[in-house]
């Protein structure tokens, strides 16, 4: 059974999909010769911002456009960012259910905590693990294998939710289960090769997992 479950936060319980696009083309505008289109950025997501920035750029040392780029963001965040359908209703009722919640993610934990309290998810939270709080982000494992030694939680119990190959390859690598979403912009086909224990198509459908089958 399921104790311990940990999210994903960009494309998974936050809708920031618009805004990260926006926000990468902007800077590849801006910086950049070759221009990037919506599909050619939206593999990469769910990397580190540093990482992507490199990839598309070509360059070692991306601190410029790094700054551009959570400039940018923040001056648009609250107008791009949505609410996924059933998410909070769901993280409030496992938190109520005794049930153990975290975030895992590679943003920054300013940006991170803005949208988390945006959209009223922050109380539910029993932890947070940013990109600043290890030296090896997602797909290593140790962001996972943080988070759940602060929460003192069992491998054999713990799920990651996500929505990108770092996730599941993060879990994997912590000995955790994961679920990847079929709401993600690289769709749940793309997912599946990363061999996911479990295809979340409603937020819901976490439920049945932690043992919570009557809520639905």
């Amino acid at each position: 059974m399921i104790r311990t479950v940990l999210f994903d936060l960009d494309g998974t319980i936050v809708d920031t999909n618009e805004l990260i696009i926006t926000t990468f083309m902007h800077v590849i505008d801006k910086h950049m010769d070759k221009p990037y289109t919506r599909e050619q950025i939206i593999p990469y997501m769910g990397m580190t911002l540093e990482e992507q920035l490199q990839i598309f750029s070509g360059q070692e040392d991306v601190a410029h456009m790094v700054k551009e780029y959570r400039s940018y963001n923040n001056e648009r965040h609250d107008e791009l960012v949505r609410e996924f359908p059933h998410v909070l209703e769901v993280i409030r009722a496992m938190h109520e259910n005794g049930i153990k919640l975290g975030v895992v993610t590679t943003k920054i934990r300013l940006t991170a905590m803005r949208a988390l309290e945006l959209f009223g998810l922050r109380p539910y939270m029993d932890v947070i693990i940013t990109v600043e709080d290890v030296q090896h982000p997602k797909p290593h494992a140790e962001p996972i294998l943080t988070a759940m030694d602060q929460l003192n939680a069992d491998p054999a119990s713990t799920l990651m939710v996500g929505d990108s190959a770092a996730d599941l390859k993060s879990a994997q690598a912590a000995g955790v289960r994961s679920a990847a979403v079929a709401w993600s912009l690289k769709g749940a086909e793309e997912l599946q090769k990363y061999n996911p224990d479990y295809i979340l198509n409603d937020m819901t459908d976490l439920y049945d997992l932690v043992g919570m089958g009557a809520n639905k």
